[in-house]
């Protein structure tokens, strides 16, 4: 007789604890051992090859070399940055105030986990438990369920080989991955780690454990004219063709300066993409292709998610060079359902906005966002520091992303200085606890001792400034 949800879920919590309860005595030597081992070990090329095209076999989604490299570079990165860090015992202490920090494990973490992500996030939030003395149970989506035990198969041997517990870390075997077994996680977990879509992050945090989950993406890029066209197109082709835009952090919408229009149009068309005018056939085929409810919702069509651009090309009969990158259709008449380009699309697709100078673009990116994707995040493309000042100042978004592609750096890299993560924070404004990408740090309670000093409290008249005083005592 099949285990209820309830019971296999408190099955795997059990053994959890139990190994938990051993890595509480680990030394700042064990936790490096651990996840040195770990990290060398999962980016041996045959391996990295091998999750990475079985998750395109069994997810449907993005291509096996993007896969390959993002295994690399987002457990190398999030390796390098824990790699020698303290995690283990007194942290810091403040010599003036004698405050002490401690570093303590959580418990049980919950790790959801998405599709589109799902060759590196198993392994990354693997090494953030480790890291911090925690074990982990990793809910993976349906559609990368079987790609999700081999490597949690794989982690767990060399956990084994070391002489450590290997149910530190474990994931939902396939036959009973679904929703009423990643809401039991959730329940009976002591925290959870949400990367996913957005029913599921909403979950997490109603589940009444506490939880740190991530917000929608609709990235919005800026071209003002001042940086190199061929630079700009380059980048911004980098990161809407990178795993076929299986990441939240693509440019959903590049707005353009009237003033280099046509520049952005040569350029864009020169180095495979494809625009779609104002008011065509072609844009309206894609829109019902892209979102066949539209405008009653913003649901979009499985079928098109992280597909290339010739595919969605195709299921919208839209004649496309031989090729194509990038699909880009202008939408310059507002924003929301009934304009849903301006919204997030999840595939190699933008939307092209006019914007008459930077005040302008201002408008049209925080339009946008008001629609979809507050608080994660939007680029620009330019010379001039003010434009950019102006959208860190204005922009209700954690990350700013100048000169760069954005799916390739708001996730952290080795050439920005982003923390390397697969769960972005994006605030309040997003829905989300941290403004902050979420590292192994977020994976840590602390205690904090307080000694006796001598007592620091101030007369008024060095308190208060006396400009302030005579104000109020006028």
């Amino acid at each position: 007789m099949a285990m209820n949800a309830h019971d296999y879920i408190a099955s795997l919590v059990k053994k959890a604890r139990a190994a938990q309860a051993i890595a509480e005595d680990f030394t700042q030597e064990d936790c490096e051992l651990l996840t040195g081992a770990v990290a060398y070990g999962l980016t041996k090329k045959e391996l990295a090859v091998k999750y990475a095209e079985m998750l395109v076999e069994e997810g449907h989604m993005g291509n096996a070399a993007d896969k390959e490299s993002k295994i690399y570079a987002k457990v190398k990165g999030s390796y390098k940055q824990m790699k020698g860090k303290q995690s283990v015992g007194m942290l810091n202490k403040n010599e003036d105030t004698q405050m002490e920090e401690w570093a303590k494990p959580m418990g049980v973490i919950c790790g959801i986990m998405p599709v589109t992500n799902g060759e590196a996030t198993p392994i990354v939030k693997s090494l953030m438990a480790l890291k911090t003395r925690n074990a982990i149970i990793l809910a993976p989506h349906p559609r990368a369920k079987k790609t999700a035990l081999e490597i949690v198969t794989e982690i767990r041997r060399i956990i084994d080989k070391l002489g450590y517990p290997a149910d530190l870390v474990q994931t939902i075997e396939p036959e009973m991955v679904n929703f009423e077994t990643s809401g039991e996680l959730m329940a009976q977990a002591d925290f959870i780690v949400a990367t996913g879509g957005d029913g599921l992050v909403k979950a997490a945090y109603s589940s009444g454990t506490p939880a740190i989950g991530v917000g929608v993406g609709n990235c919005v890029s800026v071209i003002d004219g001042t940086r190199n066209m061929k630079d700009a197109i380059a980048d911004i082709m980098k990161s809407k063709t990178f795993d076929n835009a299986t990441s939240c952090s693509t440019e959903n919408n590049i707005v353009v300066f009237e003033s280099c229009y046509d520049e952005f149009v040569k350029e864009f068309e020169a180095q495979g993409g494809y625009i779609l005018k104002e008011g065509s056939e072609e844009k309206a085929k894609l829109q019902k292709t892209i979102w066949p409810n539209s405008p009653n919702d913003h649901t979009i069509n499985r079928a098109i998610v992280a597909q290339t651009a010739e595919t969605i090309a195709k299921l919208a009969e839209i004649n496309a060079p031989a090729g194509v990158k990038v699909l880009a259709a202008e939408e310059n008449g507002g924003f929301g359902l009934e304009h849903p380009f301006t919204g997030e699309k999840l595939s190699p697709v933008s939307g092209i906005i006019k914007a008459k100078d930077m005040d302008d673009a201002l408008s049209k990116v925080l339009g946008c966002l008001d629609y979809m994707g507050k608080g994660h995040s939007c680029g620009i493309h330019t010379t001039i520091k003010e434009h950019a000042d102006l959208l860190a100042a204005k922009v209700p978004v954690t990350k700013v992303v100048v000169n760069q592609p954005q799916s390739l750096t708001n996730s952290g890299g080795f050439v920005c200085g982003f923390p390397v993560t697969m769960s972005l924070g994006c605030g309040t404004w997003g829905g989300n606890s941290v403004s902050h990408n979420v590292t192994w740090r977020d994976c840590l309670n602390f205690t904090y001792v307080s000694r006796r000093v001598p007592n620091w409290q101030p007369k008024d008249e060095i308190l208060f400034d006396a400009d302030v005083r005579a104000k109020v005592d006028a």
